[in-house]
């Protein structure tokens, strides 16, 4: 063996084998690429959508509206009620209409739990249609878009 040469033995024929360990290197790095941008690319579908003045619907769902206070009071509409008048609320209001959407604002210190609650009685009731109301962050800044 000379200085700077491997010895092959005495068949000196050219390597007919392919050297995998850059395709495996090249593979890897694109496998990581796609992980890492495949779920920013299926998130959202930018559309500008045209405005057009039209009337409104002729015929809007009837919802309830149930508003939770930070001392845990319930309201439905602007009258206090009690978890036990709430649920059978929503029980007449899934008799006269089982397309009824019901709209919940709770403030931001009341407990899951309660939140729930109403839920769970709506549910029950019959009422399948349930929205929980929040403010747009941009809104709370004081900024207009």
């Amino acid at each position: 063996m000379s200085f700077g040469r491997f010895d092959r033995g005495a068949d000196d024929t050219p390597m007919s084998d392919i050297n995998m360990t850059p395709l495996i290197d090249v593979m890897l790095v694109l496998l990581v690429i796609f992980i890492i941008t495949a779920p920013l690319l299926s998130g959202r579908i930018a559309v500008d959508l045209p405005k057009i003045d039209t009337a409104p619907a002729h015929q809007t769902p009837k919802s309830l509206s149930v508003s939770i206070q930070k001392d845990q009071k319930i309201f439905l509409g602007a009258q206090s009620v009690t978890l036990a008048q709430l649920t059978a609320r929503f029980m007449e209001a899934a008799k006269a209409s089982s397309d009824t959407e019901l709209q919940i604002r709770a403030d931001t210190a009341v407990p899951y739990g309660r939140v729930a609650h109403v839920m769970a009685a709506a549910q029950k009731a019959g009422l399948s249609r349930i929205g929980l109301m929040t403010h747009p962050a941009n809104a709370a800044s004081g900024a207009t878009p």
